[in-house]
């Protein structure tokens, strides 16, 4: 018993001993979007960098909807988002009695991607897109001449982000015109590397995933060209983002901050020097950059803590982020 004793007095004075070297790092905790992951893991290094080891950023990838249910239950710090919070999540967030701010921090190109052995897919309709992907497919249109009789008799593998991902929820609302509906029956992960992989493989295969992981694997993949609603098929790229060719498919992606943690000076010097080199970090990482006018307003808004989501709820294809810093925001 006095030995028992004596080691739990003996842990406790290690314990004491240790506490304060071990409390000397600040830990911003980070979760969420695979999609944004790379523009928030390259702002978290230089960071870093910058803090000489006295703060510590973990950055992890569960999909804007894991992210937000950690964040919903005041987890982490700060949750990644491929797409806005939506209205189940903004009423854990309530109950939770977590307040945040959003902030948009650059534009994403969601792609389309083939194996690039196949030589007839030129160009994909929103039409087509929504053929192969809409409930009623599933089971169904599993060859491509089913999709368009022009494309050969045969089988069509598709590949997607799973259900927890902003950009399923994104791709979903702007092609089926309907958030989450989607067939079931294609092979769905919220790594992205998965994905690519997966179409790298197989000759009749599609998927779609942010542009970022296309460019990283564009010696493994092809970009399909989409037809905007001009009538003109569009590659994916920062020029036609930025020019508003590149539709319906181009999005912005955000950072929502616990708006408690915010009042941490770490936290808030994080957020301030994400919104000041989240631009150029964003090219290099192959986003598109908000224009300086919009991080300019972002900053603003993160200053005077202005809480709460501008969508309401909704997801909104076609949005322009100028406007979004303008709006009201919705608790």
């Amino acid at each position: 018993m006095h030995v028992m004793n004596f080691s739990l007095l003996a842990v406790s004075l290690l314990a004491g001993s240790i506490a304060p070297q071990a409390s000397a790092q600040q830990l911003i905790k980070i979760d969420g979007s695979s999609t944004v992951f790379p523009i928030t893991e390259a702002v978290s290094e230089d960071f870093q960098k910058l803090k000489k080891g006295a703060v510590r950023v973990t950055v992890g990838i569960s999909g804007t909807g894991g992210g937000f249910k950690k964040f919903c239950r005041g987890e982490i710090d700060i949750s990644d988002a491929s797409r806005p919070i939506l209205a189940k999540e903004m009423a854990d967030c309530r109950a939770a009695g977590i307040k945040y701010i959003e902030l948009p921090i650059a534009f994403d190109a969601l792609t389309v991607v083939a194996n690039p052995k196949n030589a007839f897919l030129k160009a994909i309709t929103i039409a087509e897109l929504k053929r192969m992907w809409e409930p009623a497919a599933q089971g169904k249109v599993t060859k491509w001449n089913q999709v368009n009789p022009a494309w050969p008799d045969q089988a069509m593998k598709l590949f997607g982000p799973g259900a927890d991902s902003g950009t399923f929820d994104y791709f979903t609302e702007a092609v089926m015109g309907k958030s989450k509906s989607s067939r079931g029956d294609f092979t769905a992960s919220e790594d992205d590397n998965v994905l690519v992989q997966g179409v790298a493989r197989d000759v009749g295969a599609l998927g779609y995933f942010g542009y970022a992981y296309y460019v990283e694997n564009k010696d493994k993949l092809r970009s399909v060209p989409v037809v905007n609603s001009a009538g003109k098929p569009v590659e994916p790229s920062l020029e036609n983002v930025i020019n508003g060719s590149y539709e319906p498919l181009s999005r912005p992606i955000f950072i929502y901050v616990n708006a408690k943690s915010a009042d941490k000076p770490e936290i808030k010097e994080f957020v301030e020097y994400y919104l000041k080199n989240g631009g150029k970090l964003a090219k290099e990482v192959k986003y598109v950059p908000l224009s300086e006018s919009d991080y300019k307003h972002a900053l603003d808004n993160f200053g005077k803590r202005k809480t709460g989501t501008a969508f309401g709820g909704e997801p909104e294809v076609g949005v322009k982020v100028a406007d979004l810093l303008r709006r009201d925001p919705k608790e």
